[in-house]
C-alpha cells in the first residue's frame, strides 16, 4: 500500500521547496496531497500559482504518513496557528514522519517538537533554533527530517522518499532522474 503524504504550503511559500518533495516522491510511489493553508489557491515567493488539492481546514482531522512543511517568507504566517500546531503534534505522538525545510522548522518548534531532535534549518533562523545544526544540510532524527533550504530541496526531498519506502526505492527514482 502506497505511503500517503501531505505537503502543506501557504502564499509566499518557497517554489523549489514544494516541487522537489511533490515531485520526487510522486516518481517514487508516494501519494501527495497538497493542502493550502488560507484557501484553494496559493502563490509562491516568486510567482508561482498553484492549485492546491484541499484546503487544510478540511483535512485537519486525518492522519498522513507524512507531513511536509515548506518553508519561504509564507511560512511565518503558519506560526503561532493552534489547529496547526494540534495537527502536528498529534502526527508526532502517532510516531509519524515530520518534515520541514527553509525557515519551516519554527513551525515545529514552536509546537514543542524540537526538542531533544537533531535537526538543521536555514540560517537565518539560527537565532531562535539555537540548536540547529549548521554544518549539515538535511537532518533526520527518528521520525523528523529537515533541511537547510531551496538549494538541499531535492536531497531532502531523495531522503523523505528513503524514509517512505526504503533506500533502493530512493537510490532508483535518483538514477531514473539522472541524479
Amino acid at each position: 500500500m502506497a505511503k500517503h503524504t501531505l505537503i502543506i504550503i501557504t502564499d509566499k511559500f518557497e517554489e523549489m521547496e514544494f516541487v522537489c518533495p511533490f515531485d520526487v516522491l510522486l516518481r517514487g510511489g508516494v501519494s501527495v496531497t497538497t493542502a493550502g493553508r488560507s484557501g484553494s489557491s496559493v502563490v509562491g515567493f516568486r510567482g508561482l500559482r498553484l492549485q492546491t488539492d484541499v484546503k487544510f481546514s478540511d483535512i485537519a482531522a486525518e492522519t498522513y504518513d507524512c507531513v511536509v512543511l515548506v518553508g519561504g517568507p509564507g511560512c511565518y504566517t503558519l506560526r503561532g496557528d493552534e489547529p496547526l500546531k494540534n495537527f502536528l503534534v498529534r502526527h508526532s505522538e502517532a510516531e509519524k514522519l515530520l518534515c520541514a525545510i527553509c525557515a519551516a522548522p519554527l513551525i515545529l518548534h514552536d509546537a514543542g517538537l524540537l526538542q531533544g531532535k537533531k535537526h538543521t534549518a536555514h540560517p537565518c533562523t539560527h537565532d531562535e533554533l539555537t540548536a540547529a545544526i549548521a554544518t549539515e544540510s538535511v537532518v533526520a532524527d527518528g521520525n523528523l527530517i529537515t533541511g537547510a533550504g531551496p538549494g538541499v530541496a531535492a536531497k531532502f526531498a531523495f531522503k523523505i522518499l528513503e524514509h517512505l519506502t526504503d533506500k533502493s526505492t530512493a537510490d532508483s527514482t535518483a538514477k531514473s532522474m539522472v541524479l
